[in-house]
């Protein structure tokens, strides 16, 4: 028997509309990401970068590469995708076979919404180890994916406060 698609429908993304485009990262915001991957005992580890197509995620993973390269980290895969598509199975594999020690993600509220859906439904993928910049962090999308969906993944706001997914919400707090 087939398991059902995590893809979420329009009418399902759009009770929680509309959708703000990436907006360009801060330095806040990635010294905050770096202070977290560090935190979290990944400091030189191996990181899977993933990040939507649209400049905005396309720019902060960039930077975030570079700056996580400087600081001795190593990158294990660099992989983008649609805001929309038919599954998004083949980014998710390649985002986790290479079984990082953490992820970290720069991406729109909608595709990332869908991106983790099918991470959680069909690899080991594990949102406890994944850092997002600000876009990632609407509080809106924990709510369109699903309960535990998201749950332990932590990120940075625009001015380089953490965010952390719990029990479904959003919560913001000036330390990780």
């Amino acid at each position: 028997m087939n398991e059902p698609s995590p893809r979420l429908r329009a009418p399902a993304l759009s009770d929680y509309a509309p959708w703000p485009a990436p907006r360009p990262h801060t330095g806040p915001e990635l010294a905050r990401l770096l202070a977290l991957l560090e935190a979290g005992g990944h400091r030189g580890g191996s990181v899977a970068l993933g990040h939507g197509r649209d400049t905005a995620s396309k720019d902060a993973a960039e930077a975030f590469a570079d700056a996580w390269q400087k600081s001795g980290g190593s990158l294990a895969a660099v992989v983008d995708w649609p805001e929309d598509a038919a599954s998004w199975l083949r980014q998710a594999r390649r985002l986790t076979s290479p079984e990082p020690d953490a992820w970290v993600v720069a991406a729109g509220p909608v595709g990332w919404a869908q991106m983790s859906r099918r991470l959680r439904h069909s690899t080991d993928w594990d949102p406890h180890r994944t850092f997002g910049f600000a876009s990632v962090g609407d509080a809106r999308v924990p709510a369109a994916v699903g309960p535990g969906v998201l749950d332990g993944m932590r990120g940075a706001t625009a001015d380089g406060r953490v965010w952390t997914v719990r029990r479904g919400w959003i919560v913001e707090s000036d330390s990780g």
